[in-house]
């Protein structure tokens, strides 16, 4: 769990930035990697977080530099269902900010879109524990939202027929 202490120390460093500028209070929506290991659903070696992006305001960027490597990941080009924050893990430890992991299902269907190997072997992990109802919800939600961009939903659902037929979903 080296890996996991490691991230929680930086996201934990962010916070005292956030703090220390005084930036209003905010809440991060982990998935990938990251949140794979900061929830305790994977242990294997990553250093960059990807984020979900809430359309935060520009100082929230002085404190994400502080975590080195990170994405943010456009909400309208990321197959994330709508009722993602329903399932999200609040992770203790956080006084300032509010850090949360998306639940493992949600963190699957993310990573439909591209099924590339890494992906393939996360999912192959995470499978095992995972709701395939739910895990059919949040596809169903995901293809209904009419703010996800149609030439992402044109590769989600190329890639959905792939996932469907490997893990029987």
């Amino acid at each position: 769990m080296h890996e996991r202490e490691a991230l929680f120390n930086l996201l934990k460093d962010a916070e005292k930035i956030a703090k220390v500028l005084q930036i209003r209070p905010f809440s991060l929506y982990l998935l990938g990697g990251s949140a794979c290991i900061l929830g305790e659903y994977l242990d294997r070696a990553t250093r960059d977080f990807d984020i979900l992006d809430l359309n935060y305001p520009s100082q929230v960027g002085k404190v994400l530099r502080f975590l080195g490597d990170f994405d943010l990941l456009e909400y309208e080009s990321t197959p994330i269902a709508p009722s993602f924050k329903e399932r999200a893990i609040k992770l203790e430890g956080f006084e300032y900010i509010r850090v949360y992991v998306l639940s493992k299902e949600d963190i699957v269907v993310s990573k439909i879109i591209r099924l590339d190997e890494k992906d393939i072997e996360d999912i192959d992990k995470l499978m095992p524990s995972c709701n395939k109802e739910l895990i059919n919800k949040i596809i169903e939600e995901i293809l209904s939202r009419k703010d996800f961009f149609e030439t992402k939903k044109k590769r989600f659902l190329e890639k959905l027929e792939i996932f469907r037929v490997k893990y029987d979903v």
